[in-house]
C-alpha cells in the first residue's frame, strides 16, 4: 500500500495551472506525509513531459484518452491503494498542513466516509470560493448551496463558518475520502461525465447511513472555473441534465413525481430568465438538457433500483425541506445563516 494518503490531482490539457499550484500541492502534502499523484486524462498539451521534468516526486498516471472529471477519478484511482484519497482540482492552491485536520479528524470518526476543507476564492481571498465554501448542502428540488454560498450570492469569509459541521455533500474540488467507502458506493458515476458528480456520489453515502462533514480548520484557495466558466452553454447543459438525472437516481419513490413535476416548471423559469438576459444559447442548453435527460433516463432506471434498495436514509437532515429560490429571490435570503435561521454567535 502507499503512503496512507494519496492527494490525487486529474489533469487535462492544465500544464499552466499544473505549474501554477502543483508546488504548494507537493510541497504542503509530502510534509503532511501524502503521495501526490497527478492522473492525465489524455491531454495533448505538455502536460505529462511537465510533471516528469519538474516534479519528480509525483507519481503520473497516464489514461488512454479524455475519461471525463467523473471516470477519469474512477479509472485513476482503480492504481491508487491508499486509506485515503483527495480529489482535489489542479486549480486549488493548498496551505501548509492542510492535510492534518482532515486526516486527524477521519481517523477519530469512522462513521464519516469524506469530508472537505474550507475553500476560499483564490481570485478574492477574503471570500468563500462558489463552488464548495464551508460545506455543501441540497434543498427538496436539488438545488445545491452551501455554507458561505447561497445561489450566487457569495459571502466574505468572516470565520462565521468556523465549526466542523455535518453536509450533504463535500466538494469535488477537494474531496478527502475514504477509499474504501468510494469504491464500495460505486465512486464517481462516468456517465456524468463533469458536474454534479461528486454530490451523487454524496448522496449515495448519507442514503446509506455514511456521514459526510467540512473541516474548516484546513484551508485551500480554489480558482474556479478553469475548464467552463458558468456561461459557458456546455456547463449550463451538464448542469441541468445531471441534476435532473441525479434526482431519479436518488429521490424516494414518494417524492420522486411531485419534486419532478415542480422542476419541470423552473427548469423553463430558467430557460426564459436567460432569454430574458440575452443568453439564448444558455436557455437553448436547458431545454437540451431536458430532452436529454428523457432520453436517458431508462439508463439509470438500474441505478435508481439500488440506491433504493441499499438506503437506510430516506430523509437526510443536510437536505432542506425547503426551495432555495423561495427564500432567496422572494424572502430575501441571501445568506446560509439567515437561510437556516442560525443566530450569530
Amino acid at each position: 500500500m502507499d503512503k496512507k494518503i494519496a492527494v490525487v490531482i486529474l489533469n487535462w490539457n492544465g500544464c499552466g495551472m499544473l505549474r501554477s499550484y502543483l508546488p504548494s500541492v507537493v510541497s504542503y502534502s509530502e510534509a503532511d506525509g501524502a503521495t501526490v499523484y497527478v492522473a492525465d486524462n489524455g491531454s495533448t498539451d505538455d502536460s505529462v513531459e511537465t510533471v516528469r521534468r519538474e516534479f519528480p516526486t509525483v507519481r503520473l498516471i497516464t489514461l488512454d484518452r479524455n475519461y471525463g472529471f467523473a471516470d477519469g477519478y474512477n479509472q485513476a484511482l482503480k492504481q491508487v491503494e491508499a486509506e485515503y484519497v483527495v480529489l482535489l482540482n489542479s486549480d486549488v492552491e493548498v496551505t501548509e498542513h492542510w492535510l492534518a485536520p482532515l486526516a486527524e479528524y477521519m481517523d477519530a470518526h469512522p462513521e464519516v466516509a469524506g469530508c472537505q476543507p474550507k475553500i476560499r476564492s483564490l481570485r478574492q481571498k477574503d471570500l468563500f470560493e462558489y463552488a464548495g465554501a464551508a460545506g455543501g448542502y441540497i434543498d427538496k428540488y436539488g438545488y445545491p448551496f452551501c455554507r458561505g454560498r447561497i445561489m450566487g450570492a457569495v459571502e466574505a469569509d468572516n470565520g462565521q463558518y468556523d465549526t466542523i459541521a455535518p453536509v450533504f455533500w463535500a466538494t469535488g474540488a477537494a474531496l478527502f475520502i475514504r477509499l474504501k467507502d468510494y469504491r464500495e458506493a460505486g465512486g464517481l458515476d462516468g456517465r456524468f461525465f463533469a458536474h454534479m458528480e461528486e454530490i451523487d456520489l454524496c448522496w449515495r453515502l448519507r442514503a446509506r447511513g455514511r456521514e459526510l462533514v467540512c473541516i474548516p480548520q484546513s484551508v485551500v484557495y480554489h480558482l474556479g472555473g478553469a475548464t467552463l466558466s458558468k456561461e459557458n452553454p456546455r456547463k449550463t447543459f451538464l448542469n441541468f441534465r445531471n441534476n435532473l438525472l441525479m434526482l431519479y437516481k436518488n429521490l424516494p419513490e414518494g417524492e420522486l413525481k411531485s419534486v419532478m413535476r415542480i422542476r419541470t416548471l423552473l427548469d423553463y423559469v430558467a430557460a426564459l430568465n436567460f432569454l430574458l438576459k440575452l443568453q439564448g444559447p444558455n436557455a437553448m442548453a436547458v431545454l437540451r438538457a431536458r430532452r436529454a435527460y428523457h432520453a436517458l433516463r431508462k439508463d439509470f432506471a438500474a441505478s435508481r433500483e439500488e440506491n433504493q434498495q441499499k438506503a437506510v436514509l430516506t430523509q437526510i437532515p443536510e437536505r432542506i425541506g425547503q426551495s432555495i429560490l423561495k427564500a432567496f429571490y422572494l424572502q430575501g435570503k441571501k445568506t446560509f445563516a439567515r437561510l437556516m435561521n442560525i443566530r450569530p454567535a
